[in-house]
């Protein structure tokens, strides 16, 4: 199976210096963290999706297959993406610097066919003290989205819910990135 890592975006929220793929954890580009985890994985190839908007990025990937979308936002961007590849399809965000390709790895086993939507407690989120743009109920849990998925063929849909830390912090704030750091 292939990987996209999504690695386009502004990185407003985040209001650092550099492009936010390119935010340093612990001394390494978040997306390098990415990168290393995906190389560690079984995954086969890994596709760098980035935009207008990241160019420095870019650069930095050179050596990656790119897929260069308008920059129009996540869902647009991945959906611009996912339209150039062949399912099924692992996706990454590129603010998870924590990601090991045991975690990964682990994702990819409960991969049954279906589409595969990785979140994890909405709780642990608030416990680690991280942001969480997003959540929703799950049979009577809040749960929210990892940026990580597998994206099937089929319009069949899965969830995997995973209580471990190294899938729960998205770096999209100056306060995720010192949590980060503290677990780095």
């Amino acid at each position: 199976m292939d990987a996209l890592v999504m690695c386009g975006g502004r990185g407003t929220r985040l209001t650092a210096d550099v492009e936010k793929p390119l935010y340093e954890i612990a001394g390494v580009p978040m997306v390098d963290a990415v990168i290393t985890a995906l190389e560690e994985s079984n995954i086969e190839r890994t596709v760098a999706v980035v935009s207008p908007h990241t160019p420095e990025t870019a650069r930095h990937l050179d050596s990656l297959p790119h897929i260069e979308t308008p920059g129009e936002g996540y869902v647009e961007d991945l959906g611009y993406a996912l339209s150039r590849v062949s399912k099924p399809v692992l996706t990454v965000a590129a603010d998870l610097p924590l990601l090991t390709g045991e975690v990964l790895n682990a994702i990819l086993d409960a991969y049954d066919g279906d589409s595969l939507t990785v979140c994890v407690p909405a709780a642990l989120k608030s416990r680690l003290g991280v942001s969480a743009d997003l959540t929703f109920d799950h049979e009577g849990q809040a749960v929210a989205p990892t940026g990580v998925n597998i994206v099937a063929p089929s319009d069949s849909e899965t969830m995997y819910l995973a209580a471990d830390p190294r899938l729960a912090v998205n770096v999209n704030r100056p306060t995720d990135a010192q949590i980060a750091e503290a677990w780095r």
